[in-house]
């Protein structure tokens, strides 16, 4: 009987810890919560960010400090991610260059994108779009091959993600050109380079670089998807326009320090859906051509490591040395 009312009271005590964490969760957040974000301000994911953010604000009734960390292909951000509090208050919004590309394109990484983070949810995803400073003499993918062609090493293109990166290495790759690569440390930056005419073209996302076209200060030549995008109809596929089979996607997901409680991760993972559903947050989406997505913190694990599959294969087939 003894050994029965141990054994009782030894597993009591081994829930205790839980309960204060599985309570505080019913009342999370009770204070300002920070998005941590390593691109700029001005790229898709801080746009993304500050729209989740009032999405989540309209949730919660809680304020949503968006911390920008951009650089260093973005290691900074992963890093500060990384070494947040494990009390779910700092959100790592986030993108495929941390979490399924990097491991890929560099020899070693200062954090670890399984083992530093707990997933929490995904919450898009996207294509690119392929632009040119207007006084590049091409109106067309097909003149921009012919053009690289005629000046191998001489055109530039410039990149502030892994996923812009790659997406200009497989162009080269698909179409047997050479074009010089010129990286930063996030895609506005380089937007505003094409736009002076520092470097040629680049392929961004769309809510950095169809703006920009709209605004007639870039020329659109193709799209990264492989259907049109309701937004630019007039604007070919890269695939249709003479790239035939490219296609490159990008997408969102949240993440928090590794060794956040579960029950917080599946509050902010209630959260942060619903905010994602949210009409400040659908009206963003539907002004960039963005897919909403979704899904348990299991669901974006088992994404993450499909997709690193993926970006590995796409890049050693771009013949894209890690650094």
């Amino acid at each position: 009987m003894m050994n029965r009312r141990t054994t009782l009271a030894a597993a009591a005590l081994a829930l205790l810890p839980s309960i204060p964490i599985a309570a505080a969760a019913q009342t999370f957040p009770d204070k300002p919560i920070t998005f941590i974000v390593p691109f700029a301000a001005g790229s898709a994911t801080d746009q993304l960010a500050r729209a989740l953010g009032q999405g989540v604000t309209q949730e919660t009734k809680q304020q949503v400090v968006i911390d920008n960390k951009p650089g260093a292909n973005a290691f900074i951000g992963a890093q500060a991610a990384a070494k947040a509090p494990k009390d779910g208050y700092s959100i790592f919004i986030t993108t495929n260059t941390t979490h399924a590309a990097n491991e890929h394109l560099f020899r070693k990484l200062p954090y670890d994108p399984v083992k530093d983070f707990e997933p929490v949810t995904l919450l898009s995803k996207g294509g690119q779009i392929l632009v040119v400073n207007n006084n590049l003499p091409v109106n067309s993918v097909q003149d921009l091959i012919k053009l690289a062609k005629s000046k191998p090493g001489k055109l530039s293109f410039g990149s502030g993600s892994s996923s812009s990166r790659i997406a200009g290495e497989l162009f080269k790759q698909m179409t047997g050109t050479y074009i010089v690569n010129i990286p930063y440390r996030s895609n506005p930056p380089a937007v505003t380079d094409l736009i002076g005419g520092t470097i040629d073209l680049m392929i961004t996302d769309m809510a950095t670089g169809l703006p920009q076209v709209k605004g007639g200060k870039v020329k659109a030549l193709g799209v990264s998807t492989t259907k049109r995008i309701a937004l630019a109809p007039e604007i070919p596929t890269i695939s249709e326009a003479g790239v035939k089979g490219y296609e490159m996607t990008f997408w969102f997901a949240a993440y928090v320090p590794a060794g956040t409680p579960a029950p917080v991760v599946a509050r902010l993972n209630d959260i942060l859906q619903r905010a994602n559903r949210s009409k400040v947050v659908q009206d963003f989406y539907a002004s960039t051509g963005f897919e909403t997505l979704g899904g348990s913190s299991d669901d974006l694990r088992k994404f993450q490591a499909a997709e690193s599959q993926k970006w590995g294969k796409i890049i050693n087939s771009a013949g894209i040395e890690k650094e």
